[in-house]
C-alpha cells in the first residue's frame, strides 16, 4: 500500500469496499435497499452539483450553503457507490479495470482526433 502526502496509507479500492461493508455491518445496522441508495446517490450527486455550480460556475453561495465541502460531498458520492458494488457483488477494481480497457480500446484515437479537446483557444 503507497503512502500518500499527509502520510496515512492509500487505500485499494477493494479495501475500501471492505471498509465500507464492515461500517456498514456494524455502525450502519445492514445496506439500504438497492434502489433506496440509488435514490440516496442521486441526493448525493445533486449536493455536489449544487457546490461545483457555486464553486466554479455562475451562481453565488447562500447562506445555507455554508460549510458545504467539495471533498465531504465527492467522498458522500464515493461511498453511496460502494455501497450500491457491496450490495450487488460488483468489485469495483475489476469493474474499473475492465472499463479503462473498453474505454482505452473504443477512444484510442477518438479524443485525439477531436478539434474541440486542442489547446484553449485553438478551436
Amino acid at each position: 500500500m503507497k503512502k500518500s502526502t499527509d502520510s496515512k496509507p492509500d487505500l485499494t479500492l477493494r479495501e475500501c469496499q471492505d471498509i465500507i461493508d464492515d461500517w456498514i455491518k456494524t455502525v450502519g445496522v445492514r445496506y439500504f435497499s438497492e434502489l433506496t441508495n440509488l435514490a440516496q446517490l442521486v441526493e448525493e450527486v445533486g449536493e455536489l452539483a449544487r457546490i461545483m455550480s457555486r464553486t466554479y460556475g455562475d451562481q453565488s453561495f447562500k447562506k445555507s450553503d455554508q460549510g458545504a465541502s467539495l471533498s465531504d460531498e465527492l467522498a458522500d458520492v464515493l461511498f453511496v457507490l460502494i455501497c450500491i458494488a457491496n450490495q450487488t457483488g460488483v468489485d469495483l477494481t475489476e469493474a474499473l479495470q475492465g472499463n479503462l480497457e473498453k474505454k482505452t480500446r473504443r477512444d484510442a484515437e477518438r479524443h485525439r482526433n477531436n478539434p474541440k479537446l486542442g489547446p484553449p483557444g485553438s478551436k
